[in-house]
């Protein structure tokens, strides 16, 4: 059974449409890439698929499980794990009690428990972190790693609930590039060996075309291209899209860009 399907999803904010019956699948294991110029209506898609936004028409189907209508928090416990442009980790903490945190969350024993979080789930919390490199800096606070770093402790704390989908928000943004393609290695390798489905947004066209197994374009809220990279290379139109030739596209007719 495929793992994602989206389902003709449409967004609009006011008169601008942001999406157009967009539809695609994501495979176990797969690295699906979403591209696009600016305002083609990426972080809207991306955030219908995470439960961000509510789509106004459309479906999102995980595992064959309609999730279109649950919250983020809902999401993550049916194993839907997320990381974002701008990492998000509690700076105060080290990097096992952020991963902790992640694993008492996903637990749900948050409360009416007398053992002192900074015991609970360590073990789980320092293979995680070994998973991505971080062992040797559990002890770590956040605020002391180096960005990269702090990228690779979001990376475990999205893992702490054992995700089926990882959505991956411009993942190396910030990044110098020999951290970028590290990263996206690791998320690759680990997306293979454990079954996961990878969507991912990004700008930098080496990480899209160096570790997606397949690739959407977007413009003005629509799919224009979906193939892999080498197809997605020699498509024209979405050479054009990224020239900014507007002349020498075909959009479709009544969509704006959001």
């Amino acid at each position: 059974m495929t793992l994602l399907s989206v389902q003709g999803l449409h967004k609009s904010f006011g008169g601008v449409v942001a999406a157009r019956d967009v539809a695609f699948t994501v495979e176990r294991g797969e690295m699906l890439a979403i591209i696009g110029p600016n305002g083609a209506g990426k972080s809207t898609v991306f955030n219908m698929v995470g439960g961000q936004l509510r789509p106004d028409q459309g479906r999102v189907l995980l595992d064959g499980q309609d999730i279109t209508a649950a919250s983020p928090q809902k999401r993550f416990r049916r194993g839907v794990g997320r990381t974002f442009q701008v990492a998000q980790t509690f700076l105060s903490m080290s990097a096992a009690e952020n991963v902790q945190m992640a694993l008492i969350s996903c637990h749900r024993n948050s409360n009416g428990l007398w053992t002192p979080a900074r015991e609970r789930h360590r073990d789980k919390a320092l293979e995680l972190l070994s998973q991505v490199g971080m062992a040797e800096a559990a002890d770590a606070p956040c605020s002391s790693l180096a960005y990269g770093d702090v990228k690779r402790v979001e990376l475990a704390i999205a893992l702490a609930g054992q995700p089926k989908l990882l959505l991956m928000d411009e993942p190396t943004a910030g990044m110098a590039p020999r951290e970028r393609a590290a990263l996206m290695d690791l998320t690759a390798s680990i997306a293979a060996s454990q079954g996961i489905g990878v969507l991912f947004t990004e700008h930098d066209m080496d990480v899209v075309f160096g570790h997606a197994a397949r690739v959407l374009v977007l413009l003005r809220g629509q799919i224009i291209a979906a193939g892999t990279p080498d197809e997605i290379r020699q498509n024209e139109q979405v050479r054009c899209a990224y020239l900014g030739d507007e002349h020498a596209l075909e959009p479709p007719t009544g969509v704006s860009s959001a």
